[in-house]
């Protein structure tokens, strides 16, 4: 159920958790609140009676989102990017993506396939509501959560982050300028504009393989990374992928900036590689050293290029939280599982380990069950465990987090 056209007047709407975003996390996160016997957030009905469910006056949970319609950061993918060529898919809690035709843009298909999920669930998603700041009511521990949007304020006693990073695109800086055509990943919209020119791609993700993989079939391309990538040819086995997530959850622990999960693993072979690859595509130059008029150089050499896509990755969305003094020494938000480490009311979720789409799934429950441990099972509901029917049959389906380690969101 998607409610639209919040308004800035009005009194401020009470629930028991606020989730923010409708992405991956985000809607596993609702799903596991529904069942977990939440109720959705209705709005309340003319004259003031209930609209069913919680009307906003102190009990359930909503999920806020930016967009203007059902979809996460994969509707503002490159119309290039086809369901054969993404990385990885791991279907949303209960219901499966259903067989899509391999050449159908996945910027159509799984925007189509979360806005089903919402109506099938009915998930109380309000949009468009752009979160402003998240700031506790008093320094009380277990004082309610203030949520300031656009469209007016929220209080509750809990919140769950899913805002992803698609919306923070990361531009590293270097000494010069550039005259040509410039564009970080999250801009590009395929590879006709380059035909016949010469391009230079930056960064040694997932991301980059893509661009490569499309650029180089009509142009050009040039490949620099700041680090020699590192190619994984062997089989993403249950204890590798253990180990890589193991080490993004070290990072994020101690409260340090956040690191791909691809920086970890390394580049395995994908539809996007091997047909980079073919092209000649991935012979692979050290960064430059600054940009110039026509292109970049390395201390003496120069060479001219028409373009440069930065494949350089994202950064957690989470400047809303900052009144809530979550950073570390360290420069990150440390958690304990999905728990700020500072903060015990609020869990992020598709953030570090969990930035994956199976990874978004596991984070979601585990977020939920910890809300629960903390505000206690809706009145009248019976606690469910980890291991009652439904999530026991959901965490066997969903195994180790290897698809973690194969880096099922491609962007970053």
């Amino acid at each position: 159920m998607t409610v639209y056209g919040a308004t800035n007047s009005g009194p401020v709407r009470r629930v028991d958790v606020v989730v923010v975003g409708a992405g991956q996390a985000g809607l596993s996160a609702a799903y596991h609140l529904r069942r977990r016997g939440f109720a959705p957030y209705r709005e309340p009905a003319a004259g003031g009676g209930r609209a069913g469910g919680a009307d906003g006056t102190g009990g359930g949970f909503v999920v806020l989102d930016a967009d203007d319609a059902p979809g996460g950061a994969w509707a503002h993918r490159s119309p290039s990017l086809r369901m054969a060529t993404v990385h990885g898919f791991h279907d949303l809690p209960d219901v499966e993506l259903p067989d899509a035709d391999p050449d159908a843009p996945a910027r159509e298909v799984v925007p189509g396939y979360f806005a089903a999920y919402e109506a099938q669930h009915a998930l109380p998603v309000v949009r468009p509501v752009k979160v402003l700041a998240v700031r506790s009511e008093s320094a009380r521990p277990d004082a309610r959560l203030l949520v300031e949007t656009d469209s007016g304020t929220w209080s509750a006693r809990a919140l769950i982050n899913a805002t992803g990073t698609w919306t923070r695109p990361f531009l590293p800086h270097y000494p010069g300028r550039f005259a040509g055509r410039q564009l970080h990943y999250a801009a590009y919209r395929g590879p006709e504009e380059f035909a016949g020119k010469r391009v230079l791609v930056v960064g040694g993700g997932a991301s980059a393989i893509q661009v490569l993989s499309e650029v180089a079939a009509v142009g050009e391309t040039v490949w620099v990374t700041r680090t020699p990538p590192v190619f994984h040819a062997g089989p993403f086995t249950p204890e590798y992928g253990r180990a890589v997530v193991a080490k993004v959850e070290e990072r994020v622990r101690q409260g340090l900036p956040v690191r791909s999960v691809v920086s970890v693993t390394g580049l395995g072979p994908s539809v996007a590689y091997r047909r980079a690859e073919e092209l000649g595509a991935l012979r692979r130059r050290p960064m430059f050293d600054r940009l110039t008029e026509h292109g970049v150089a390395w201390g003496d050499e120069e060479l001219a290029v028409d373009a440069i896509v930065w494949a350089t990755g994202f950064r957690p969305e989470v400047g809303h939280l900052a009144p809530l003094g979550l950073r570390s020494a360290g420069g990150g938000i440390a958690l304990t599982g999905t728990r700020a480490t500072a903060d015990p009311r609020v869990h992020l979720v598709g953030y570090g380990p969990s930035a994956s789409t199976v990874g978004a799934n596991r984070a979601g429950r585990a977020a939920v069950n910890g809300i629960v441990a903390l505000l206690g099972a809706p009145s009248g509901v019976e606690p469910a465990g980890v291991d009652s029917p439904g999530v026991g049959a959901e965490s066997a389906r969903v195994g180790v987090d290897v698809e973690s380690a194969r880096v099922a969101v491609t962007a970053g």
